[in-house]
C-alpha cells in the first residue's frame, strides 16, 4: 500500500491506522545501515593490494619527517656576522649524526618521561650544591631584644678544630658580621692552645626585625698567629634566621664549620632561568630577582639593574640590560632576555651575567658577577648543561655572585664588558 512506503521514507510513527488493516512493517534499521555504510576499498583495486600501499606509503612518510633537514633561520644570520671568522660555521651540517647523544633516540620515542615534567620551586636551592669539607662544629644562640630592636648572638663553644700548629694545637677566635653589611663587625677572644675552646660571648647587631628576613649571619673561624697572618680554619654562613627560630625566644644553634682558606665576600645572590629552543635557535635567560646585595650608595643601598652579555671565544657578540630598580638590595625583575643561537654554535657560546649599580653623576659600578657556559665553573656550567639536556623546559637557580676578578676571561674581558 501507499501510506507503507511513505512511512519508511520519512520516518513517521508507525503505529496502527485508523480504517486500515493492522500489518506487521518490516524492521528499518538494516535498511538504514546499509544506506549509510561508506565503502572503504575500492572497487578496481582488490582490497590485499590497498593494504600493501598504505603500508609502503605510511613507511616512506615516516622516513620523509626523519630526514627533513630545518631550515637556517634568517635571524641567525647577524650572529654568525659576529663569530670569529676562523671558526667555519658558514656550512651547517644537520645531518642526523651531528646530533648530540644526550638528544633521545627512536627507540624511546613516545614514552613517557616523568623527569621532564618535574616542577621546580622558582625558589628551590637544593639539588645543585657540591659536598663540602667540614673541620668543626659551632655553637651559638639567637636571640631578639624588641626593646633595644637589636638580634642578640651568642657564640658558645667551638668542638673539634684542626690543629694548626706545630704542637697539634690551634688558638681560635670567631669573627661574625651581619650580611650585607661588613663594616661593623665583632671578635672574640683567642683561645690559646685548644681544639675545643669555649668563647660565651655575647654580641649585639642593632637591626629592625621586619629586615632580619634578609639578613645572614657570617661567623669566620681564624687560627691567631703572633708572627704571619692568621690562618682561617672555616666559616658558617646562616641563610634564613627563621628557619632556625622565630627569635623571641634564645634559641641554641649547632652548625658544621665548612673549611675555606679565604674569608668569602658576600656580595648578594642572583636568581635566573635558562630556557633553549633547538628548533627556533633561541636561548631565553628570564632575570627574577635579586638577594642581599652589596650596598653601593652612602644610603646603605643600591641602584640595581642586570647586564647580560653573550660571549664567544672571548669576544662579546651581543648585550643586553633589564631595567634599573631604585633604592633596593632585593630587587624584583622578572624580565626576559632572548638572544638568537643557532644550534650547531649552542657550545661554543656563554653568557657573562653583571649586577651593575646605576649612578646619575659618575660611572656605574659593578656590584658582583657570575657566568654560564661550557666553559664556566661549579653551577655555572651544570645550569647551563641541565638547559641543554631538558629543552624548552625553563630551568631556575640561585647564584652567588662574585667579584670581579672571579669571571673568566682576564681583566680585558672585563673591560670590555663594562663598555
Amino acid at each position: 500500500p501507499i501510506w507503507r512506503s511513505k512511512a519508511l521514507s520519512s520516518h513517521v510513527d508507525n503505529g496502527p491506522r485508523v480504517g486500515l488493516p493492522e500489518a506487521p512493517l518490516p524492521a528499518p534499521l538494516p535498511l538504514l545501515e546499509a544506506a549509510m555504510k561508506i565503502s572503504q576499498t575500492s572497487p578496481d583495486i582488490p582490497a590485499e593490494v590497498q593494504t600493501a600501499l598504505r603500508e609502503r606509503l605510511g613507511q616512506q612518510a615516516k622516513i620523509q619527517r626523519q630526514t627533513t633537514d630545518p631550515t637556517s633561520s634568517s635571524r641567525h644570520n647577524s650572529f654568525r656576522r659576529h663569530l670569529p671568522r676562523q671558526m667555519n660555521v658558514t656550512s651547517v651540517d644537520f645531518s642526523m649524526d651531528t646530533i648530540p647523544i644526550r638528544q633521545s633516540s627512536t627507540v624511546s620515542i613516545g614514552r613517557i618521561k616523568p623527569e621532564l615534567y618535574k616542577q621546580k620551586s622558582v625558589d628551590s636551592e637544593d639539588g645543585t650544591q657540591e659536598p663540602v669539607e667540614t673541620c668543626g662544629k659551632l655553637s651559638f644562640s639567637l636571640l631578639y631584644d624588641y626593646e633595644e630592636q637589636a638580634l642578640v648572638v651568642t657564640i658558645l663553644k667551638a668542638l673539634e678544630l684542626p690543629a694548626k700548629d706545630f704542637t697539634g694545637t690551634s688558638d681560635p677566635y670567631v669573627k661574625i658580621y651581619l650580611l650585607p653589611e661588613r663594616q661593623k663587625k665583632f671578635q672574640t677572644r683567642v683561645h690559646r692552645k685548644t681544639l675545643n675552646p669555649t668563647f660565651d660571648e655575647a654580641f649585639c647587631f642593632p637591626v629592625e626585625y621586619d629586615q632580619l628576613c634578609n639578613r645572614k649571619l657570617h661567623f669566620s673561624v681564624y687560627d691567631f698567629d703572633r708572627f704571619t697572618s692568621h690562618d682561617m680554619i672555616g666559616e658558617v654562613v646562616v641563610d634564613n634566621l627563621f628557619e632556625l627560630s622565630d627569635l623571641s625566644r634564645e634559641a641554641v644553634v649547632w652548625k658544621d664549620i665548612h673549611a675555606a682558606t679565604t674569608e668569602s665576600v658576600d656580595l648578594g645572590e642572583i636568581m635566573y632561568s635558562l630556557c633553549y629552543l633547538p628548533t627556533a635557535g633561541r636561548m631565553t635567560l628570564t632575570v627574577i630577582k635579586c638577594r642581599n646585595l652589596k650596598a653601593m650608595d652612602i644610603t646603605g643601598s643600591s641602584d640595581p639593574y642586570v647586564k647580560v652579555s653573550l660571549l664567544c671565544d672571548g669576544r662579546r657578540l651581543k648585550k643586553r640590560k633589564t631595567t634599573t630598580k631604585k633604592s633596593t638590595l632585593n630587587p624584583v625583575y622578572n624580565e626576559a632576555i632572548i638572544f638568537d643561537i643557532p644550534p650547531e654554535n649552542v657550545e661554543q657560546v656563554s653568557l657573562s651575567i653583571m649586577v651593575m649599580d646605576y649612578d646619575r653623576v659618575g660611572h656605574n659600578e659593578v656590584i658582583g658577577v657570575c657566568r654560564t657556559g661550557p666553559d664556566a665553573e661549579g653551577l655555572g656550567r651544570y645550569h647551563w648543561n641541565e638547559m641543554l639536556a631538558y629543552p624548552r623546559k625553563p630551568i631556575t637557580h640561585w647564584h652567588a655572585l662574585g667579584e670581579v676578578e672571579d669571571c673568566s676571561g682576564g681583566p680585558s674581558l672585563f673591560l670590555a664588558l663594562q663598555e
